[in-house]
């Protein structure tokens, strides 16, 4: 209960603070309030639902999904410091989700978009990074956030083999009521070779049976960041950024084009799954 109140109260979200005018921005003669300051502004401002003041546009204003409002409200949701979203990446991925003929909006209540949260536990008193993934969930009238899944290396270590063909279990090993199981469980190696190849590890599981023996605690929540899978062939990353400068905020922070396969190896490699 403790684990989910310190979770919860991660996730509030705070009035924004009173907008300054920073002037002309790209090109515009309108003042833009440029830190995006709420997760859900990010996605007001990605789909063009609110003006540049930070009121909320009606779907009957002639801004509301505008292609080219939204053109410029997404080129300052990038983060402009980093070096890595290469140009022609950037524009390729505007250009996408901007189309007359196909736009795409981000859908809050939508799936394909989760939350990583890093944090600190202790467990049997020592310190470990822990990353959570958290995912909205319908429940009644409303939604809230639960925990989906877990990776701390101090738990995937145990799992970690090498893929040995010389290590199976024989065929006709039920003709022998299954007694070379002796020899695995007795070796003290892993006996992760002898699982289904479509095994993967449950971390969730092994870390709420250790929360609730009371071997481990927390400590410390350390960053928050969202995966985004909603839009086809895409992928990016949604980052705080809590500098000087009119670029600060949430913003993408890191941005790849993926097919259908690699989303499926990218988010293995997000779950720790190899």
């Amino acid at each position: 209960m403790k684990l989910l109140l310190v979770i919860s109260v991660c996730f509030v979200i705070l009035s924004p603070a009173l907008p300054q005018n920073i002037g002309d921005y790209l090109g515009d003669e309108t003042a833009f309030y440029a830190e995006t300051k709420q997760v859900n502004q990010f996605f007001r401002r990605f789909n063009a639902e609110e003006d540049k003041a930070g009121k909320k546009l009606s779907v009957k204003d002639k801004r509301y999904h505008s292609e080219n409002f939204r053109k410029e409200f997404i080129q300052i949701l990038f983060d402009s410091k980093n070096q890595k979203i290469e140009k022609r990446i950037k524009d390729n991925f505007i250009r996408d989700v901007t189309s007359s003929q196909s736009p795409f909006y981000l859908d809050f209540h939508g799936n394909d978009w989760f939350s990583e949260v890093s944090a600190t536990f202790l467990l049997n008193r020592k310190s470990i990074p822990v990353r959570l993934f958290l995912k909205l969930e319908k429940e009644n009238l409303g939604y809230k956030w639960v925990i989906k899944g877990v990776y701390a290396d101090t738990f995937a270590k145990y799992f970690v083999s090498t893929k040995d063909s010389s290590k199976f279990l024989h065929p006709l090993s039920h003709e022998l009521d299954f007694m070379n199981l002796v020899k695995v469980f007795r070796s003290g190696e892993s006996i992760t070779p002898y699982t289904e190849k479509e095994y993967k590890p449950d971390l969730l599981t092994l870390f709420i049976y250790e929360f609730k023996k009371g071997n481990l605690q927390f400590s410390a929540i350390n960053e928050v960041k969202f995966h985004f899978f909603q839009i086809d062939n895409w992928y990016f990353e949604l980052s705080e950024f809590n500098r000087e400068g009119l670029n600060r905020g949430w913003l993408i922070s890191n941005i790849l084009p993926v097919t259908n396969p690699q989303k499926e190896k990218l988010l293995n490699h997000i779950f720790g799954y190899n």
